[in-house]
Formats: structure tokens, sequence, C-alpha cells
């Protein structure tokens, strides 16, 4: 093993032996190489001629470009075509710890400086990267995001084992219970708000997942992934505002609460394609978690260098923009007022006959069950005669209401009721 991944390691095990037992082996081999290009690179920064840099400069020192491209964009050259470092930008770091923290209140106690990725599938792929070996089985509900098969079964060959996520209208506590049984080190993936039911935990619900994680963790390492992309849009009074990460950061030496986040949806910037990973455990220190940002910073730089400058640069000016809170309340309110017209119509009873929603309360999404009805052949007759899309799950449609305007929404769920009707 590279003398550079056994010294993280070493760190790792003093600090928090059980993060080493949750380690795959692949993590255990990655690190951040602090020597060679890298090292030599930074050891040339400022210097009058530095012929180190894997960049193209103009005479003036600053960044070769192209005018095409940089008319178009009013940010400094430097924040734009220079290389990120593999890390992320430490400013943009800084003020992202700083907004997980303003956003959990709940959360006190040391957490790792956030590494940047290239949004939350890349975050979630290296997570599989650092944690999971072949063959290692992954909790999580029985509707989830689909990518997670390709992220997971077919990136890393994990196996999922998967709990029943909704009973009586909530959340299916003794079933994530029954899921934690067994011996050896559990993987769980949660995800709220839900893809695809736009489910989040009643505050009560969440209080009992974080007591059966804790009292689980008494007898076994856990890694716990908690896959916040629609994080900050619940619409309902009594549902947890908080993200599960605030809750588990410290609440076991067993447990580690790994928050995979980002601007993606919360900030409305699909294409900009910036996340985070975040860590956090019961006495976890300075060493430990910089020991596992550089590995996090290794898994990245040898799977894709870099996260892009130009998107890290334009959230971070954002953030510190005066109207950034207000702009972003505005629009949660607009995805509020569509999910309450949604909630309107679906009350008229005439719908029951034909499919009932699924439990939801936020995010992007909800989900309708369908009554002896075959999603897949909805979903067709739906494009070709009623000039609808929708997305079908086995004996579920899913409705992106976050993409449909308000005056739509009616039609879109009488159009579902009357290829119901006539299919």
């Amino acid at each position: 093993m590279n003398p550079q991944a056994e010294e993280l390691n070493e760190a790792i095990r003093k600090h928090a032996a059980p993060v080493y037992g949750l380690l795959s082996e692949k993590g255990k081999a990655i690190f951040f190489p602090k020597k060679g290009i890298l090292s030599q690179t930074a050891e040339a920064k400022g210097k009058k001629i530095n012929a180190t840099i894997g960049m193209a400069v103009e005479d003036d020192g600053s960044p070769m470009r192209l005018k095409s491209i940089e008319k178009e964009i009013s940010l400094n050259p430097k924040e734009v075509f220079t290389y990120a470092p593999s890390y992320g930008i430490k400013p943009l770091r800084e003020k992202w710890q700083s907004l997980i923290k303003e956003k959990n209140p709940s959360l006190s106690g040391e957490i790792s400086l956030p590494n940047v990725t290239n949004a939350l599938t890349h975050g979630l792929s290296m997570i599989g990267y650092l944690f999971v070996n072949p063959g290692d089985e992954i909790i999580l509900s029985d509707i989830y995001w689909g990518n997670y098969n390709l992220i997971f079964l077919n990136g890393y060959q994990a196996k999922f084992k998967k709990f029943n996520l909704f009973k009586a209208g909530g959340f299916d506590l003794d079933a994530f219970k029954e899921s934690l049984v067994g011996k050896g080190k559990k993987i769980v993936l949660l995800n709220f708000p839900n893809n695809p039911t736009g489910y989040t935990p009643t505050v009560e619900e969440a209080k009992e997942i974080v007591s059966i994680l804790t009292e689980a963790a008494k007898e076994k390492e856990i890694l716990v992934v908690l896959d916040d992309a629609y994080f900050g849009l619940v619409y309902e009074e009594g549902v947890e505002k908080e993200s599960l990460f605030a809750y588990l950061a410290h609440i076991h030496e067993n447990i580690l609460a790994v928050k995979i986040d980002g601007a993606t949806k919360e900030d409305y910037v699909w294409g900009f394609r910036t996340g985070f990973i975040t860590y956090a455990i019961k006495d976890g220190n300075k060493e430990l978690y910089e020991a596992l940002e550089s590995k996090t910073a290794g898994a990245v730089r040898g799977n894709i260098s870099n996260a892009a400058h130009i998107s890290q640069s334009l959230l971070l000016h954002a953030y510190e923009s005066s109207s950034y809170d207000q702009e972003k309340k505005e629009k949660c309110d607009v995805l509020k007022s569509r999910y309450e017209k949604v909630r309107k119509v679906l009350a008229d009873e005439k719908f029951s006959k034909y499919f009932e929603p699924l439990p939801y309360n936020s995010g992007y999404f909800m989900c309708i069950k369908l009554k002896n009805l075959d999603s897949e052949k909805m979903r067709q007759v739906l494009l070709e005669k009623y000039d609808t899309g929708v997305i079908a799950i086995p004996e579920i449609l899913r409705i992106a209401f976050s993409a449909v305007a308000e005056d739509q929404i009616e039609e879109l769920f009488e159009n579902i009721y009357q290829a119901a009707i006539n299919i």
C-alpha cells in the first residue's frame, strides 16, 4: 500500500477505528498525492518563471482563453478558466459548511469541510468508491431513484436490501428496523425528500429513525449516507425540516454520517453539476476529517480530476449576494403553490376509482399508485392521446409537479383520469 494512503489510514484508525472498518479496499488504498507533480507545482507558485502548470497562459500570466468564450462571462478569468483543486475551491467549501450549519440549527460539534463533487450522482459514486466492496449490501427503501442501480449495482457490484417505505400513510419504521438486523457493517442510504415519492418523514418519524440507527450502532458499525438532493423543499407543518445528518452527526461512535447534497436542486442550477460530500461522527476531530477529505479528494482526482471552476465561482458569488435568500424563497414559494394545487385537485374523490396518491409532502415529485392499470400502457396512452408526459414505474406514475405550471395541474390529472377510463 502506498505510504501516503497508510498515513491517512493511521490517522483514521487513531481517531475513529470504526470508520476504518467501514472503508472499502479501494477506500483504504486511496490518497491525495501530496508529492510529485502537485507538490512541485505548489512549491513553484508565485515564482517569476513557472513552467510547472499544465495550462496555457497569456504573456501577462493570465489564463489563455478564446475571446468568443470570454465575452459571454463577466467573472474574472482566473475564476473561470483555471483548474479548481480536487477538493473544490476553499471559499466555496467553507461557505457551504456554514450554510449546512445555518440550515440545520440542531447540528452541533465539528464536521468535515465539504469536498466538492460533480453534483450528487458523482458524490454518491465517490462514496461507493470509498466504502462499498463488491457484494456489500446497501439498505434502502423499496421505492428509490433508479440511478442508484447504475451507481451502486453496476458501478460497485453492491447488493440492495430493500425495506418497505410506507405503512399506514407514513414511513414504515418497523420495516426499517428489521432491515438493520444482522451482523457486520451496515450501509444505509436514505433519501429525503424521497425521489420519486416526494416524502419526508415527520418530526416524530425522524426521531424514531435516529433512535433505531443509534440502537443498532451498539452492536455494529454503520455508514449512513444521506442523499439530500431536494433538501429544504418541505411544504407541510410537522414534517422534518432539517437533514437527518443534523441528528446523526454526533450520535454514536459507530455511526459515520455522510451528507451528499448540492446546488443542483437547492439553487436551481441543474447544469452546474456542483455537489458536496460532508462527514461527521461522534468525537470526530480535525485530523480525522482531514484524512477523509484527502481520501475523497484522491478519489475525485482519479475520477474526474476536479469539478468545474466556473460553476463553483458563480455559486460562491450567488451565496454572497444580499438578494440570494429572497430569490430562493420566491422560487420555493412557486413550488409550494404547485404542491398545494396538486393537493386541492386530488381531493376530488372521483380519482380514487383508478388511482390514489402515495404519501407526499415535499420535493419536486409525487406518485400515484394505479388500481388494476398497467403503468407503462398508461404512459403511452397519455403521450399519444393526451399530449401528456409522466414517468412509469411498476404500478406507479411519477408526477414532477415542479415542471408543470400551476394552471396546467388540473388538466394534467384530468388527462390521467380520462386515460384510465378509456384505456
